[in-house]
């Protein structure tokens, strides 16, 4: 068991374990932790808990101590300081016609080092751009590139459900996201369509993904046959997992009918009516052939007297002329 305290950092997203070594944390504290940036404020999202030694993924690193006011008063300074910096990076960017996408800017809590986050689509030979921001600045300059789901978390947006991003609100972890998923869940498979403004498929497919496999479960796919209020025997046309709403082609209009799940059940068609019988009789059969096996297996054991008595015969003329052979070698 060990003891740790849950810190997120800026533009949240993923939550990272400390050692909280000696200090007592709650959620809504502010910790100074040294990360690969070098030493930063951090937010508690998580206080002091225990928790098993298999929920970690790496060896935990201490905090260093509970930020001061001195501390937080220097983190306005240093976000106040990163706005003029990043206007002075986007206009040499600008400058050195380089595609990348600047996205923003940070200073560590002490101030020796500012980092640069830009997005691009292929690698970017910055070189000659840090020659000029380093005497420019007179700290420490790193250039980080990030990918177009950490841009759209720091930027920010209007999903196309008209909500604010999943990433920027309540999202730590970015899900591995298939089209297959897409697929299942009955969507179009339309990248325009199932596509964030990051231009990645959507995240909400991932996460949403194992309750439409559980709903699935309970529902006819595309394509069953099924009993409903109006119909005998009608064809799944469309399903709407989440009001659990099955449309059936029982018009000869061609216009839909819409049925609750729950007044619709489930036919079996002709080709498994069909293959269930067939199962049995091969069952049947099979049961046969193994009793065949079985009666000559033990057929088989019974001992043949007459073959053992002739193999005994045949064996012991062998063994005498054998004997008279060696006889006539010893004579000569």
């Amino acid at each position: 068991m060990k003891t740790i305290v849950g810190i997120q950092f800026k533009g949240g997203g993923r939550v990272y374990y400390f050692d909280p070594l000696n200090f007592n944390f709650k959620r809504g504290d502010y910790a100074i932790v040294e990360t690969i940036r070098g030493l930063e404020l951090g937010y508690v999202l998580i206080g002091n808990r225990t928790i098993d030694d298999d929920e970690l993924e790496h060896e935990l690193k201490p905090v260093i101590r509970i930020a001061t006011e001195k501390d937080l008063k220097q983190e306005q300074k240093n976000n106040e300081q990163a706005k003029i910096s990043f206007e002075i990076f986007k206009k040499y960017v600008k400058e050195f016609n380089l595609a990348m996408k600047p996205l923003y800017c940070e200073y560590t809590i002490d101030s020796s080092k500012v980092i640069f986050y830009y997005s691009a689509e292929e690698r970017i030979d910055f070189r000659d751009l840090l020659k000029v921001l380093a005497p420019e600045f007179k700290i420490r300059v790193e250039l980080r590139q990030i990918g177009t789901r950490e841009a759209a978390r720091v930027i920010g947006g209007i999903g196309s459900c008209g909500r604010e991003l999943c990433c920027k609100t309540h999202l730590a972890n970015f899900d591995f996201v298939t089209m297959k998923m897409a697929k299942e869940q009955g969507m179009a498979l339309n990248t325009n369509k199932i596509s964030g403004i990051c231009d990645k498929l959507m995240c909400c497919i991932a996460y949403e993904h194992e309750l439409y496999q559980n709903l699935k479960k309970e529902l006819p796919s595309i394509g069953q046959m099924v009993k409903t209020p109006t119909c005998e025997a009608c064809k799944v046309v469309s399903v709407d997992y989440i009001k659990k709403l099955i449309k059936t082609n029982e018009n000869e209009s061609g216009v839909l009918s819409v049925h609750k799940a729950e007044d619709v059940s489930l036919l079996e068609t002709k080709e498994e009516q069909k293959k269930a019988p067939e199962k049995v009789e091969i069952k049947k059969e099979e049961e046969k052939i193994v009793v065949e096996e079985t009666i000559t297996s033990v057929s088989n054991l019974k001992p043949n007297t007459n073959k053992v008595k002739q193999h005994n015969y045949h064996s012991k003329k062998k063994q005498g002329t054998t004997n008279a052979k060696a006889k006539n070698r010893n004579s000569q």
